[in-house]
């Protein structure tokens, strides 16, 4: 994923949880904000409480390899995923079922559409 589709500064991710919307369901929090640009950006949040650090990393690279999988049907919004207890024993099918639900019910995932994006 190339870094101008990550939300990194610190003042960003604030911006996010302050301005935008929320959703959630068993497995993830959607932090999202409309903003007017060409493409998604992502952030990643990944609690202590879930593992050590290699636990951690392993999360956050199947959440980063299901968002490029699904980024040709991604709207325009920066958005934030929050990993919940439970996911670190979850397979990267489930994951991507549980992600692509909470972005479905965020407004951010649209099946039918398809749009040229670069990963």
């Amino acid at each position: 994923m190339k870094k101008s589709y990550r939300v990194k500064s610190n003042k960003d991710f604030q911006a996010i949880f302050s301005r935008g919307q929320n959703v959630a369901n068993r497995k993830f929090v959607v932090y999202s904000l409309a903003k007017k640009q060409d493409h998604y950006r992502v952030g990643l949040s990944v609690s202590k409480k879930l593992g050590n650090a290699v636990t951690r990393n392993a999360i956050k690279r199947k959440l980063r390899h299901v968002i490029m999988e699904l980024s040709p049907h991604l709207t325009s919004h920066d958005f934030v995923v929050i990993a919940r207890k439970g996911v670190e024993v979850l397979n990267y099918q489930d994951i991507k079922k549980n992600l692509t639900h909470v972005l479905t019910l965020a407004k951010l995932y649209q099946e039918g559409s398809t749009s040229e994006k670069e990963s």
